[in-house]
């Protein structure tokens, strides 16, 4: 018995030159790979000293990869709390969590990220709440 082929049957595949720009946030180059009604995910490149504006992803969380450079992330309240990751490291933000990231290395530093959740997966604010 013969199965019809649909489009959301297929194993795609997404080169570096197939991205597309994701979601802006200032101080973060997103590109696209894959997004869905329940996810987003991407390439994000964070130039060396670069800090990026104050944002959230709604309804998604969030899991990071770092695959190199350095990436300082800021969060909680007033943005009290930081967590630095290297390449090799992996983070979670958790739905709602307003952070911004940063890089205090002296190259590049590249991410992958996959987010699952509804609605918009890039909210920009002012920042945090104060503590």
């Amino acid at each position: 018995m013969g199965r019809t082929d649909r489009q959301g049957d297929r194993v795609r595949r997404v080169a570096p030159g197939d991205r597309t720009p994701g979601p802006v946030t200032p101080g973060m180059d997103r590109q696209e790979a894959f997004a869905s009604e329940g996810m987003w995910s991407g390439f994000v490149r964070t130039e060396a000293g670069a800090v990026s504006g104050w944002h959230h992803h709604g309804e998604h969380e969030s899991v990071i990869y770092v695959l190199s450079g350095a990436l300082r992330m800021e969060f909680g309240p007033g943005g009290s709390h930081t967590v630095d990751a290297g390449p090799g490291d992996f983070l979670h933000v958790p739905k709602g969590a307003v952070h911004r990231e940063s890089n205090p290395s002296a190259e590049a530093a590249d991410i992958i990220v996959v987010r699952a959740g509804t609605g918009e997966s890039t909210v920009n604010t002012d920042g945090p709440a104060p503590g």
